[in-house]
């Protein structure tokens, strides 16, 4: 069957693979689960694998196959898979277990091992294929009434684990009721990251360089939050209209951006970086005044990667309350389909060229 993949630490390398079909059988145990690829969505992380950033093959194999964010349906269960039945639309997590005490425990996201296993991204074939085949302990299913947002599922469980991790830690505080949030970036993760903030009741402030009207802004503006153009309103300004922010969420994959975030943050408030940034960077910050705004403030920083299937049921139940809080708003973000996996090239075209290309998803066959 046909895999889009790539060489791991060659540029430019993406191209077409054909790989043999999987069957439930592959999964020890009985919980295997087949699933037909029906789309995958891709992003900058698959990009910056093709520019040779990062990533690796699984042993034994010269190349990996991409795609992390998977929307399909169940072909096939194995003997002892109760969760599921042919013809459920899932989606996959992406992270599977170490070694670690937290791998074994679930909280595979949150590893203290220096290797990490990531379907798609590192060690682990990805979804961009036609059929893929995993355990039921990975495979979350997908209501019915949401299929029209296939591909947003991992997307949204990134954003989902941002907040939920910033509300575990906030814990500290005995009591935290944050009103106000700054969102910095208008992505998919920063919308969907917004979305979840306006059903928690925060009066939400999402950040972009691109002045409104745009696709974005219109999204933003969709789900009762407020768009800020930091081209017509420095962050600086923004802070004397609404002071601090309590929660900030930074989404930019810009590390000036992030480090700049630390100034906006008020007293008790949490910075959760979202951002791989892949290139190296150098940013002047103000060190001094940082720090002893943070040590006085009791300000806190934490760094959110991936998801567990947690994350993922929760970013799925949010989809599901913002579409009827917000009806076809969220759909918005499905911008930029490209028809089949021979199509490749134009996958690739749209995530280095395309600068107005919100959410590029491969449509890999029809229902």
């Amino acid at each position: 069957m046909k895999a889009i993949a790539v060489y791991p630490g060659k540029p430019n390398s993406v191209h077409l693979e054909d790989i043999p079909k999987p069957s439930v059988g592959d999964v020890a145990g009985g919980t295997g689960v087949l699933v037909r690829v029906l789309k995958v969505g891709v992003d900058a992380t698959d990009r910056e694998i093709n520019d040779a950033l990062y990533g690796n093959s699984p042993p034994g194999f010269e190349y990996l196959v991409l795609g992390h964010e998977s929307f399909g349906v169940v072909e096939e269960v194995g003997p002892h898979v109760r969760n599921l039945k042919p013809g459920d639309y899932v989606t996959a997590t992406v992270r599977r277990p170490g070694g670690s005490i937290y791998d074994q425990i679930g909280t595979y996201d949150m590893t203290s091992e220096e290797t990490y296993y990531e379907r798609g991204i590192n060690l682990l074939h990805g979804y961009l294929t036609e059929y893929f085949v995993d355990s039921s302990d990975y495979i979350v299913r997908v209501p019915p009434g949401l299929k029209h947002l296939h591909v947003l599922m991992e997307p949204i469980s990134c954003a989902a684990k941002a907040v939920h991790q910033a509300f575990e830690v906030q814990r500290r505080m005995k009591v935290w009721r944050p009103r106000t949030a700054y969102v910095l970036g208008a992505g998919q993760i920063g919308l969907l990251a917004t979305l979840i903030l306006k059903l928690r009741g925060l009066d939400v402030y999402t950040l972009a360089r691109s002045q409104a009207p745009t696709r974005n802004s219109e999204i933003v503006e969709g789900l009762e939050a407020t768009y800020v153009s930091t081209t017509e309103t420095p962050i600086e300004s923004l802070i004397a209209k609404t002071g601090k922010a309590d929660l900030i969420i930074d989404a930019t994959g810009s590390s000036a951006m992030a480090f700049g975030a630390m100034k906006a943050l008020g007293h008790n408030g949490v910075l959760v970086w979202t951002s791989i940034t892949g290139g190296k960077k150098n940013v002047e910050v103000p060190s001094d005044e940082i720090n002893i705004d943070w040590v006085l403030g009791n300000k806190l920083l934490l760094g959110s990667v991936n998801a567990n299937r947690e994350h993922f049921e929760s970013g799925i139940k949010d989809l599901a309350l913002g579409e009827v809080m917000y009806p076809h708003v969220v759909e918005k973000i499905l911008t930029n389909p490209v028809d089949g996996i021979d199509n490749y090239a134009e996958m690739m075209r749209l995530l280095v060229e395309e600068k107005t290309a919100l959410k590029v998803y491969v449509n890999v066959a029809d229902e």
